[in-house]
């Protein structure tokens, strides 16, 4: 009896011991698990200076296009104005468009919508400024349209339209001060500092029209 308790005994420390040695293995990294972190890490790492990268590109191509974009549509803006009623003032008079004019015009409009067609995915904040400069333009080209259609209807009808296309101007500019702010505040945070690129110098119906900073401060 002695021998037999002595040999279980035995046999009760050895298992021990084995189960603490797996489990300190188990428990412990080995090498090829801090390689793998390791790897993991710098992958993460890379993958993150490539966006970063892409997206300082895209800002600086993002900027380019909306002051291409503002340039070419400020006339449509300006215009419409003149042609429409104010949609957040009292009534104003309102000039005529020639037929010449509405036709530049909606050349203009075709041309910028479809240069805003192309929409890269990017950064959020990057994305939030595309998404937002497009909508605007898509908002003026429907403000555009919907005066040609109240133009084709007899004088007596056109009232009601015109309000149509006076809101709709309204909503772009609006919309297009919203993504030029967001713009801004992109280009400030990756360096380039204040890129103000608004559309007009009047906060008409509470656009905005840039803080006053001196550009690339």
């Amino acid at each position: 009896m002695p021998g037999g308790m002595l040999r279980a005994g035995i046999a009760l420390l050895v298992a021990a011991a084995v189960g603490l040695f797996i489990g300190v293995l188990v428990a412990s990294p080995t090498d090829t698990d801090t390689d793998t972190d390791t790897d993991t890490d710098a992958a993460i790492a890379t993958l993150q200076k490539e966006e970063a990268k892409r997206d300082a590109a895209q800002i600086v191509e993002l900027t380019a296009l909306a002051r291409s974009t503002a340039e070419q549509v400020k006339p449509v803006v300006a215009g419409l104005r003149s042609a429409l009623p104010a949609a957040d003032a009292g009534a104003v008079d309102t000039q005529s468009v020639t037929d010449q004019q509405l036709s530049q015009w909606k050349q203009i409009m075709v041309q910028q919508v479809e240069r805003h067609k192309d929409t890269p995915s990017g950064s959020t904040a990057t994305n939030v400024a595309r998404n937002g400069l497009r909508n605007a333009v898509s908002q003026l080209s429907l403000a555009l349209d919907t005066f040609v259609a109240a133009r084709a209807l007899p004088a007596a009808h056109q009232a009601p339209l015109l309000v149509v296309a006076s809101r709709q101007r309204l909503l772009a500019v609006n919309d297009w001060s919203v993504a030029a702010t967001q713009l801004d505040q992109i280009n400030i945070d990756a360096g380039h500092g204040h890129q103000h690129v608004y559309l007009t110098d009047s906060s008409e119906g509470g656009a905005s029209v840039g803080d006053g900073a001196p550009e690339g401060n």
